[in-house]
């Protein structure tokens, strides 16, 4: 019986994939990949998130502004996501969040824009997906300040330490590990990978970045996988079989997504 697993993060509507999305989602099926969750990441963006979630039955999607695109936000954003919130596929808020890595020249918006989503997604009482970079502290105040955890957080593409982990994992998030997992070097995503409570993990690409050894470098799928859940199932001595039931069912939980 083939493992079920589920890529929890994956921006299917880019336009890497726009040319043979059919032939993409077919490898998806084939690698024994149940369900994939598109984020949002810009509000002119979401109409083809929607139109992807409809056309396919194994796509679900997210809506939200990533903090990169925080000076996009306007008076009627957040009526336009409430709107797109209220379709039956989509099943989170995100990807929203701070990073710190590319701009630090509009923090402040990208807080406040962050706030609103949290905000949003407790109204809408769907869990968010959280982009976090080099922002940690920031984040896990704002997220502890709203109470955000009230209808479950995802932290997305974790990137920080075993320590931080356990704090968000103290507060009731999901950690999300994809590729890096898998990279020689990559030391702090093994040693996360190890010590996060099976309860709390989640799975993901970021599709199309940071595809697992061996494809590092090239186009990512939600194909892949499997690639990832090997290595953290290897870190951890547990058997495959044993990552993909508890990371399934941690799906089945947070998002409320039946399998």
């Amino acid at each position: 019986m083939q493992n079920k697993f589920i890529d929890t993060h994956a921006h299917l509507d880019f336009k890497d994939y726009e040319n043979n999305l059919d032939e993409v989602v077919q490898e998806i099926i084939d690698a024994g990949i149940e369900k994939v969750i598109i984020p949002g990441v810009t509000i002119p963006e979401t109409d083809r998130v929607v139109k992807l979630i409809e056309k396919y039955d194994m796509l679900y999607g997210a809506v939200g502004l990533h903090p990169s695109e925080a000076n996009s936000w306007r008076d009627d954003t957040c009526d336009l996501l409430k709107e797109y919130a209220k379709h039956p596929k989509i099943i989170a808020i995100g990807e929203v969040g701070l990073d710190y890595y590319w701009d630090k020249s509009f923090v402040e918006q990208q807080q406040f824009v962050f706030k609103e989503q949290i905000n949003l997604a407790k109204k809408m009482k769907l869990p968010l997906i959280v982009h976090d970079r080099d922002a940690h502290a920031d984040t896990i105040s704002i997220l502890k300040d709203t109470s955000a955890g009230e209808v479950g957080v995802i932290m997305h593409c974790f990137s920080g330490s075993t320590e931080f982990a356990m704090e968000c994992v103290n507060e009731g998030f999901y950690v999300a590990l994809g590729g890096p997992v898998t990279f020689k070097n990559s030391k702090k995503p093994k040693e996360v990978a190890k010590t996060v409570p099976l309860d709390k993990l989640l799975l993901e690409t970021d599709s199309p970045f940071l595809a697992p050894h061996p494809f590092r470098g090239k186009l990512n799928s939600p194909a892949k996988i499997p690639l990832i859940a090997e290595e953290i199932a290897k870190l951890r001595n547990i058997t495959l079989e044993e990552l993909a039931s508890a990371t399934t069912d941690n799906v089945e939980r947070v998002f409320k997504l039946r399998i």
